[in-house]
């Protein structure tokens, strides 16, 4: 195909019907077509896309290779197509019966879900909140098909589909036990590297970037245990001599009830920034942006 505008744009919906049912009469069916006019529009998709897109097989049609690469991104366009266009909808929280599905990490939930769910259980009762788990870069994947309403974390680069805005900046500190060796004294570098050190590896987040500039600095820690999330982390550095580097907000949730110390990291580490994404079709989603902006009430700095 060269020129989109050559292109009748309802096939992509007998595509996308096709890619689901398999069958081109199953297809003409939800579709409410006759099944030569199924035939005919598959025929002229093969002609425009310069390929067999499906073939068949003793159990319906098999998509082709490149028929499997198009049927993320023609989801994506077509769902975000059908949100542009619809009409738009008012959104009562009092009255409102919808779930959202918020894109975070296990730190995330530990964070944000409380106040959120108090705040939205006075507001909008009958809203459910639902998480998956954030990744990089399956947050954007996410967003795009519609599998979560909102990302929020330690966000990168998402594309330019998906809008984002800054809820607050992060720094890192330590975590030890009252007692500890380096409990009350400043903490330098040279006390830092010698300590014995729990480290969370959680890939793609803002703690795995922390890991990756301390080894681009030569800073080599005595690591005797590796966590995947960071839930026992504060309960470890409690009971052991083990130092543990979390972010702040988890420090500030955590020192008070668990009698920890807080330590400042010996290294100059700009600070990380925490924000919220959505995709582009649902800027204009009075839902989403109710609750975008109960986020930012909540937590923005």
């Amino acid at each position: 195909m060269r020129d989109l505008r050559d292109f009748d744009l309802n096939l992509l919906v007998l595509l996308q019907t096709l890619q689901r049912t398999r069958s081109v009469s199953a297809a003409a069916q939800a579709l409410g077509l006759s099944q030569p006019a199924a035939s005919s529009g598959l025929k002229r998709l093969r002609a425009a896309l310069e390929d067999q897109l499906f073939t068949p097989t003793g159990r319906g049609m098999a998509p082709t290779a490149y028929m499997q690469t198009l049927a993320t991104p023609l989801a994506t366009a077509l769902a975000a197509l059908g949100e542009a266009l619809a009409p738009v909808q008012r959104f009562e929280p009092a009255t409102a019966h919808r779930t959202f599905t918020l894109a975070m990490s296990e730190l995330g939930e530990m964070f944000f879900l409380p106040r959120l769910v108090v705040r939205i259980g006075a507001e909008a009762p009958g809203v459910t909140l639902a998480t998956v788990r954030l990744g990089v870069p399956s947050a954007a994947d996410d967003l795009m098909a519609g599998r979560a309403d909102l990302a929020v974390g330690a966000l990168v680069d998402l594309g330019p589909n998906v809008f984002r805005r800054r809820l607050f900046l992060q720094r890192n500190v330590c975590l030890v036990r009252p007692g500890h060796p380096l409990a009350g004294k400043p903490l330098t570098a040279r006390r830092y590297a010698e300590a014995r050190h729990a480290v969370i590896v959680s890939e793609g987040s803002g703690h795995e970037r922390l890991n990756q500039q301390l080894e681009r600095m030569g800073v080599r820690r005595h690591v005797a245990l590796r966590l995947p999330h960071f839930a026992a982390a504060p309960y470890i550095a409690r009971s052991t001599d083990l130092v543990i580097t979390v972010p702040e907000t988890l420090a500030e949730q955590t020192a008070g009830p668990l009698g920890l110390v807080v330590l400042r990291l010996p290294f100059r580490f700009p600070p990380y920034e925490i924000s919220m994404a959505w995709r582009a079709g649902v800027q204009r989603d009075p839902g989403n942006r109710w609750l975008r902006a109960l986020l930012v009430e909540l937590f923005a700095t």
